[in-house]
Parts: C-alpha cells; sequence; structure tokens
C-alpha cells in the first residue's frame, strides 16, 4: 500500500511485462484456478517497483519534512500509512521520509494541521505550496 490506496503488483501475460493494478478498481474479482511461473520482479520487491512506477507517471512525489516536535507527538497528529518519523537531534525533533500520491496542496495542509512547527526539505512544489498556503492564511486574518 501507499498513500491510501492498496496495490497488486502481477506479471501480466498478456502484455508480457510486469504492471501495477489499484485494487480499488478490480471489478468482480474470480479465482481461475490456473497455475502460474514465479517470477523474479526487475526490482527486487514489489514496494521498490509500485515507487518506481508511480514517479515514473508522476502520481507520487517524495517528501522530506522536519518537524520540531518528539516523534510521539507528531505520530499522534498524522495518519499511520506516511510511515514511520525519525528521531531527530536529541529526540526533539523528528524527520518525516515518505513517498506521497495527494495534491501538492492536501499534503501542505496536512502538514499545517499537525499544529506543530515544522519545515519542509523537499520537494520544492511542496516548499511553494506551503510558502504560498502561510501568504494566504495571514491575509485572511485582515492584517495585511
Amino acid at each position: 500500500s501507499t498513500g491510501r490506496r492498496w496495490y497488486l503488483v502481477a506479471y501480466d501475460l498478456d502484455r508480457e511485462d510486469w504492471r501495477t493494478f489499484r485494487v480499488d478498481r478490480v471489478s468482480e474479482p474470480f479465482a481461475t484456478g490456473a497455475r502460474f511461473a514465479p517470477r523474479e520482479l526487475p526490482t527486487g520487491s514489489a514496494a521498490e517497483y509500485l515507487r518506481r512506477s508511480m514517479q515514473r507517471h508522476g502520481d507520487a512525489y517524495d517528501i522530506e519534512v522536519v518537524f520540531h516536535a518528539p516523534p510521539e507527538t507528531v505520530a499522534a497528529r498524522l495518519p499511520q500509512w506516511l510511515g514511520p518519523l525519525e528521531p531527530a537531534d536529541d529526540g526533539s525533533s523528528c524527520v518525516l521520509r515518505a513517498t506521497v500520491s495527494d495534491a501538492v496542496e492536501w499534503t501542505a495542509v496536512r502538514l499545517a494541521m499537525t499544529g506543530v512547527d515544522f519545515r519542509v526539505r523537499q520537494p520544492t512544489q511542496l516548499v511553494e505550496s506551503v510558502r504560498g498556503l502561510g501568504e494566504r492564511l495571514i491575509r485572511a486574518t485582515g492584517d495585511d
């Protein structure tokens, strides 16, 4: 799984190539009873294949965010599917490295909703989106 979606990585006999399928888009699944020959994934793991596949199609991007709060504080305010937080410094800060498939604007809002000070290291699009969100929120107070 990645983001809020589950994927199936499988070898497509008709295309003679590996493919990813979104599980929520599979309709009327049924057992065929057919046997299959195990194949080695080109990347070694299904998770890595999915990550590369999504990057190729522009569906996902990697983020790196430093939160100025302990990991347990931040973890309670973010969905688990984003992945684990890495402690930084003396444990008073933490880093989130994740692959996200939401729109950059939604990611910016999700980070802001933690109520914790943070700094976006990457990607540039997320840095710009957070900056724009902050500027709009300041203007919304009428304190130009």
